[in-house]
């Protein structure tokens, strides 16, 4: 399995520091290599349903997790380095499973833009708002993103890994909806077609393969059923899970039928009836809310998110060209009530099925259709938090979503969880996410691999 490499302490981020002009006076003692390092008396929330520590003890040991526990009941090593996080409270890094890196620069939404240096960019802001993981779905063109996966491979820093799921499939016209994406996906017509893709993006290792189903508001035909099933059957011979992008419920139900391994997006067409969530919860098929992109016109005037103080804000300052923050203000100066209304009434669709789907125990993960226009990586992720919990999730199941149910399903078996023998990625908080979900954004520090992020050099990458 490949090593998780981010923009942590080391050599680029002793570079970067000093082109700030920081000195070495101002920086923490450096850890010693394999030192092993006790984090005590925060709340631990583990992340994977298990039991709140309200005042903890965390031991690390080469990069790993030894043992957790109350705080004064470890038996710890001598050379053991203390480390006091007394008030805050400490969980897991957060799992993007559906984003579009590369796309935005600036005020600028294109193909053009999509460059080394601007997914780059995205994978260093998405690690700035907690999100340690992004798995791009489907809206890949050439060999960036399969360099920048074999980067991170051997170890190089730069931000949130990168998960890959190629091109993609659809029937013609049917893929990505932008002008940026167009002519990216495969665009199939018969079931050896259909085959071919499959074999060439196997053939490339990609993570997993995302197909669109639908007829993306009339423009374009379905991708058929025979098509679809040939490639679910063709990806599951190789090992390899399929996703749909989908917005009928008669396509969904068909689709469980055929062995889709995850949903995209929830259907939008109506709620999900009991006999579609009783197959997803049978079948295991993963499912994601992709909430905040139809939530952004339920909103009559400025969210809250978007104003001075708001600790949201205070990360999109930081991290997001002020230009663009206005424009995103801007959008909500002038909103026609009965677009708001329309918009309310699609929006309680989404959430009525969500409701529904977590209470039957389907497994929900974090996803949040990242990289769309103005829907910034890390910003979406922590927005779409908030918005499971206003759909009925309790924020203890939002924040297993969002951990380790998302690296389970992304196939990461060594992160997600601040348990015994999972290597040591967590956030550290000013508040308490069970008590208000939205303190997942007031981040006090990140630490990969037992490793304190240098948030600043994630910032000099961002510019």
């Amino acid at each position: 399995m490949r090593n998780l490499a981010f923009a942590v302490s080391g050599a680029l981020a002793l570079t970067i520091a000093t082109l700030q002009g920081l000195s070495s006076a101002q920086a923490p003692p450096p850890l010693q290599p394999d030192q092993p390092v006790l984090y005590e008396n925060a709340r631990l929330i583990p992340g994977d349903g298990g039991a709140v520590i309200e005042r903890a003890a965390l031991l690390v040991e080469k990069r790993v997790v030894a043992r957790v526990g109350p705080a004064g009941t470890l038996t710890v090593p001598a050379s053991v380095r203390r480390v006091d996080l007394s008030g805050k409270t400490i969980m897991p890094a957060l799992i993007g499973t559906h984003g579009h890196p590369g796309f935005q620069q600036g005020l600028s939404y294109s193909a053009a833009n999509y460059t080394r240096e601007t997914v780059l960019s995205d994978l260093a802001r998405a690690l700035y708002f907690g999100v340690s993981v992004v798995q791009s779905q489907g809206i890949e063109t050439g060999e960036l993103f399969y360099q920048l996966r074999a980067e991170q491979s051997t170890g190089r820093p730069f931000g949130a890994l990168l998960q890959v799921a190629g091109r993609g499939i659809g029937a013609p016209n049917a893929g990505p909806g932008g002008a940026a994406y167009a002519g990216i996906a495969y665009e199939v017509t018969t079931e050896a077609e259909a085959r071919t893709a499959v074999r060439e993006l196997a053939a490339r290792k990609v993570d997993m393969v995302k197909i669109w189903v639908d007829d993306r508001n009339g423009r374009a035909p379905k991708l058929s059923a025979p098509l679809y099933r040939a490639i679910i059957n063709e990806a599951h011979a190789r090992k390899l899970r399929v996703i749909a992008h989908v917005f009928y419920h008669t396509d969904a139900v068909d689709l469980v039928a055929a062995g889709i391994d995850a949903f995209a997006h929830l259907v939008r067409d109506t709620v999900m009836d009991d006999a579609l969530v009783a197959a997803i919860v049978r079948k295991n098929v993963v499912v994601m809310g992709n909430l905040t992109t139809p939530l952004k016109p339920t909103d009559a005037t400025t969210p809250p998110w978007l104003t001075p103080g708001d600790p949201m804000m205070t990360l999109l300052s930081a991290a997001v060209a002020t230009p663009v923050v206005e424009r995103m203000r801007a959008y909500y100066a002038k909103r026609d009530p009965r677009a708001v209304e329309g918009a309310r009434q699609r929006y309680g669709i989404l959430q009525r099925s969500l409701a529904k789907l977590n209470a039957a125990g389907a497994r929900i993960v974090l996803g949040a259709d990242t990289g769309l226009e103005d829907h910034y990586f890390g910003f979406a992720e922590q927005l779409e938090l908030q918005a499971m919990v206003e759909a009925g999730m309790s924020p203890a199941q939002a924040i297993v979503a969002a951990t380790s149910r998302g690296a389970e399903f992304l196939h990461l078996r060594d992160t997600g969880a601040i348990s015994a023998g999972k290597r040591a990625d967590f956030l550290v908080l000013d508040a308490n996410p069970l008590d208000d979900i939205k303190n997942t954004r007031r981040i006090s520090r990140i630490y990969i691999a037992n490793e304190e992020v240098n948030r600043p050099s994630l910032l000099a990458l961002m510019r």
